[in-house]
C-alpha cells in the first residue's frame, strides 16, 4: 500500500505559478513511476506529467510541456510539479499516482497507475 498527499495548490492569476508537492509513506521503496493528472469540472482527467523514480526519466503532456516541472526528491519521498506560466485553463484539481510496478500500460495512462491522492485544487484567474 502506498498513501500519496498532494498540497500546493490555490488561486493564482494568469502568468503565475506554483509547485505542488506529493509526498508518498508506505511501500515507497517499490515505486517505478509517480504521475500527475489533472481534472477540470465536466471535463474527462488527463495526464499532466510523470516521472520514473529510479533515474528521473520524465514525460509531459503537450499542454504543459515548457511551463511544467516534474521532479522528485527520493529522500524525501515526494515529487513535485513546478506550474509556471499557468492558464485559465490549467484550472482543475491536480491528483498525483503511483505506480509501483511496470505492468506495460503507457504513463500517459490513467491505467497504469494503482494509487492515487486526493488532489490539490489549482484556480487560475484571468
Amino acid at each position: 500500500q502506498v498513501q500519496l498527499v498532494e498540497s500546493g495548490g490555490g488561486l493564482v492569476q494568469a502568468g503565475g505559478s506554483l509547485r505542488l508537492s506529493c509526498v508518498a509513506s508506505g511501500r515507497t521503496f517499490s515505486i517505478y513511476a509517480v504521475g500527475w493528472f489533472r481534472q477540470a469540472p465536466g471535463k474527462e482527467r488527463e495526464f499532466v506529467a510523470a516521472v520514473k523514480w529510479s533515474g528521473g526519466n520524465t514525460i509531459y503532456a503537450d499542454s504543459v510541456k515548457g511551463r511544467f516541472t516534474i521532479s522528485r526528491d527520493n529522500g524525501k519521498n515526494t515529487v513535485y510539479l513546478q506550474t509556471n506560466s499557468l492558464k485559465p485553463e490549467d484550472t482543475a484539481v491536480y491528483r498525483c499516482a503511483v505506480a509501483l510496478v511496470n505492468t506495460g500500460a503507457d504513463l500517459y495512462s490513467s491505467r497504469a497507475y494503482g494509487y492515487w491522492g486526493q488532489g490539490t485544487q489549482v484556480t487560475v484567474s484571468s
